[in-house]
């Protein structure tokens, strides 16, 4: 019997079991279909930044480059020269936000951790990036939220997360194992929001988002 939660992204109390491991249990609401840990069930703050601080993202590396490429690329082709960007979640070595400085874009970052000036969150941008970042959020209904008010009409929140596809999957998916990462999308949680947003949504390979802010 799982204790009385609500869904973090969508607030409904509609969640039931989904999977459970030595580690922790998970949740998925019936309404959006997210995938999550109870929050009773997270790290610490500090085992978080523990965790972060393990990552080795070099600006320099040509193999990070490759893997960011994936959301940069799709997006590149939708963006109109010189707009403005914000990399959100950008880690302590902001590597997409200096590839698109490269390419010719604006760009500001933010990250909790690494790069907390809450005055970045208040300035309208025509892109939003995160990558890596959602399955993180505590409070993904908020964030995502707040994200989305401050992308101007026509322009894009670009996301790059693993996604759910079944139970059986799940259990033995590494990505679940991260003890940072607390909730997880699939593509119709995706769909769902994008519907409840007003979104023009595209998927694009196995774990690259994009949504569009209509006019």
């Amino acid at each position: 019997m799982i204790e009385q939660t609500h869904c973090s992204l969508c607030a409904s109390l509609e969640v039931s079991e989904y999977f459970k491991d030595l580690r922790r249990s998970y949740v998925q609401c019936s309404r959006c279909e997210l995938v999550f840990v109870p929050p009773q069930e997270y790290v610490t703050r500090e085992a978080e930044k523990a965790e972060y601080d393990l990552h080795q993202n070099n600006i320099d590396d040509a193999g990070y480059r490759g893997f960011l490429s994936r959301l940069m690329q799709p997006l590149l082709e939708r963006l109109s020269p010189g707009v403005s960007g914000l990399d959100f979640g950008c880690g302590p070595g902001p590597a997409l936000a200096h590839m698109l400085r490269e390419a010719g874009f604006e760009m500001a970052v933010y990250d909790s951790f690494f790069a907390c000036d809450d005055a970045v969150l208040t300035v309208s941008y025509d892109f939003i990036c995160a990558t890596e970042v959602v399955e993180h959020l505590h409070r993904p209904g908020a964030e995502l939220e707040r994200l989305w008010s401050l992308i101007t009409d026509g322009g894009w929140l670009a996301i790059m997360t693993k996604l759910v596809s079944d139970q059986a999957a799940f259990a033995h998916w590494h990505y679940k194992n991260d003890p940072t990462h607390v909730c997880f999308f699939s593509r119709d949680t995706w769909r769902w929001w994008a519907q409840q947003h007003g979104a023009d949504l595209e998927i694009v390979g196995a774990d690259v988002i994009l949504l569009r802010r209509n006019c």
